[in-house]
């Protein structure tokens, strides 16, 4: 990408931050107006559904992209962020430019993002259709629930042992 940008006479406007620490992840989303997520279809990416498109939609930042599974599942289009083609980069310049020309929808939506992060995307949402399957899992052995941290809090787990 870096060469790509050089080749393209705009690597001094573009940045390359790398790695940035958890405490410096809101700072850094505060700089951002859109945040364009491009995704190839794959299994992948099908199939798991990334924190990155909640952060920017918590942030309040207007989010869009490729209609990959993970994507589907957070994004409404046109309501919460956008969605284009997977693979269409004529698609996502398009779509660019009309999120663009439209600046003045920009507070609604962001607050619409929130707000979907905010009701549907918590923790006890998004495990609770796990439940009936521990259940079953675990039936008839003793379940011990431990807790562990990660980047985005801490997660509850339940082990099931005989």
């Amino acid at each position: 990408m870096r060469d790509q940008a050089r080749t393209l006479g705009i690597a001094d406007r573009v940045i390359f931050p790398g790695r940035v620490p958890h405490g410096e992840v809101s700072r850094y989303y505060s700089l951002i107006d859109v945040l364009v997520y491009p995704r190839r279809s794959m299994r992948l990416t099908e199939i798991v559904t990334p924190l990155k498109p909640l952060e920017a939609m918590a942030q309040g930042r207007i989010f869009i992209a490729s209609d990959v599974g993970g994507h589907r599942e957070l994004i409404r289009d046109g309501e919460t962020g956008f969605l284009f083609p997977a693979g269409d980069a004529p698609a996502l310049v398009a779509t660019l430019d009309r999120v663009l020309a439209h600046r003045a929808g920009w507070p609604e939506m962001a607050e619409r993002a929130r707000r979907f992060v905010e009701q549907e995307r918590t923790w006890a949402k998004s495990v609770a259709p796990y439940a009936e399957v521990y259940a079953r899992r675990s039936a008839g052995r003793v379940c011990l629930p431990w807790r562990r941290w990660s980047r985005v809090g801490w997660i509850t787990l339940i082990e099931s042992r005989p």
